[in-house]
């Protein structure tokens, strides 16, 4: 019985730590080989896809939310704070954006991981 209870014990305090240890979501993840690709394209694609996009912010409609647009159509993407790099971008500035795919039930959007202004 005690053996049994022991290992119970371990079995609860490993599968503890593989779930703790999955949650954290962290870890490197290389877009630099993300393809090239449209909105159009990108609206198509599967859930956490890395891509690449380029075009213009037309507006920004929350904290880290912003409509992108390039020739094909628009889309919103998610940009964090700490993803500008010290840039400033103004609309109409033409940008290339590196991000993952984001699919939800009802909505699409792109996770930016790189922001990089397109010198003309």
């Amino acid at each position: 019985m005690k053996n049994l209870l022991l290992l119970m014990a371990l079995l609860f305090i490993t599968t503890s730590c593989f779930a703790a240890t999955n949650s954290f979501g962290g870890g490197f993840q290389d877009t630099t080989n993300a393809n090239l690709t449209t909105v159009s394209q990108a609206i198509k694609m599967n859930d956490n896809t890395y891509l690449k996009l380029q075009g213009t912010l037309e507006k920004q409609i929350s904290d880290d939310k912003y409509i992108f647009k390039d020739s094909t159509g628009t889309m919103t993407i998610e940009i964090d704070s700490d993803k500008w790099a010290g840039q400033v971008i103004k609309p109409g500035d033409k940008i290339e954006i590196s991000g993952e795919v984001e699919k939800k039930f009802n909505s699409i959007k792109v996770d930016v991981d790189s922001v990089k202004k397109i010198t003309k």
